[in-house]
């Protein structure tokens, strides 16, 4: 795959460019068992051969960090962000308090759920899917409707899934912005990957970087599409790309080009 000329400006400074990048869907193709996702041959290497040369590679994702660490072989140089920020936001207390509480819906809906509906607890979050169950979508939306009402949870849209979480202002938005004010230099570009509803925010604050504290900066959004993405993604998106495929292919492109450059690092 040839490297699309929007991807220059990283190229050209290296040492103060990003990558904000998501697991599933991007770096791991979407299966039919959440559990047995996993990132595509070669991803954990490449990633960390792109963060010895680019100033930050974060992969940003709705699964919790150890999973991230352990599907990724936590891979040199990297920033795994789970939960959406949460791990990084919440306080011992805060964390113990809202797992607590997700363990609680979880019991409830570990007992009270459809056949074919998957409950994935995560620790401060849970995500509901009907992947394998299509029909059960209807109980999915009331069960997660009534478990907002009453614990102070907010309800957040995936593929054919749905995700409760606490309601707290944490988005891959707030992750994405605070990365960013953590590096020494201003960032001189920023490429992020997203296929999903829950990446729009890291869309979105990248374009506030720009019209914000960097108005010099380059931004590229990628949308990771298929047959069932959500058409805001691609909507928002400056490229897409086929599917996790699409996606590791380009970031593959990126990194040999970096390479030959020898720029960055």
């Amino acid at each position: 795959m040839a490297l699309p000329d929007l991807f220059l400006p990283l190229l050209s400074d290296a040492g103060r460019s990003a990558l904000f990048l998501d697991f599933d869907g991007t770096l791991s193709p979407i299966v039919e068992d959440p559990v047995a996702a996993r990132p595509l041959p070669g991803v954990p290497r490449l990633l960390a051969g792109l963060a010895e040369r680019f100033a930050l590679v974060a992969v940003i994702s709705g699964r919790p960090t150890a999973f991230l660490e352990s599907s990724l072989s936590a891979p040199p140089g990297v920033v795994l962000a789970g939960l959406y920020g949460l791990e990084m936001e919440l306080g011992a207390t805060a964390a113990a308090r809202w797992s607590g509480v997700i363990d609680q819906v979880v019991a409830e809906a570990s007992a009270e759920a459809p056949p074919g509906v998957y409950v994935e607890p995560k620790g401060l979050t849970v995500t509901l899917h009907w992947r394998r169950a299509p029909e059960a979508r209807p109980w999915v939306a009331a069960f997660a409707e009534r478990q907002c009402a009453g614990r102070g949870l907010r309800v957040h849209p995936g593929r054919r899934e749905l995700e409760l979480r606490p309601a707290l202002e944490v988005d891959k938005g707030t992750v994405v912005r605070a990365l960013a004010a953590r590096q020494d230099l201003p960032l001189h570009a920023v490429a992020v990957f997203g296929d999903d509803l829950g990446d729009l925010p890291a869309f979105q604050a990248v374009g506030e970087l720009v019209t914000g504290t960097n108005p010099e900066m380059t931004v590229i959004r990628v949308a990771v599409v298929d047959a069932e993405s959500p058409p805001e993604v691609a909507a928002g998106a400056d490229l897409t790309v086929a599917g996790a495929p699409g996606a590791v292919a380009l970031l593959e492109a990126l990194a040999q080009a970096v390479q030959e450059t020898g720029v960055g690092g």
